[in-house]
């Protein structure tokens, strides 16, 4: 399937891959390049995305905010302790 580069530069999406992809007016879309081909994603996808990522690095059962939140107890007291 393809798609035209208008004049302006931008592109036009064939309707069967907007709706493939979820794509409304006014979607916000992360677009690169890898390996040589254009890839489109939305933002909700990229946030996804990147949560994966992150969680491959958390050990199960581990809260980053518990642990955000105990840090900033720890923080607060030795400050109050200053």
């Amino acid at each position: 399937m393809g798609a035209v580069v208008l004049e302006d530069g931008q592109l036009a999406v064939p309707a069967e891959l907007r709706q493939q992809l979820g794509l409304q007016p006014g979607t916000h879309i992360v677009m690169d390049v890898v390996d040589g081909a254009l890839r489109v994603r939305t933002m909700a996808q990229v946030i996804k995305d990147v949560q994966a990522l992150v969680r491959r690095h958390v050990p199960e059962g581990v809260s980053l905010v518990d642990e955000l939140i105990a840090d900033r107890r720890l923080e607060a007291l030795r400050e109050e302790q200053e």
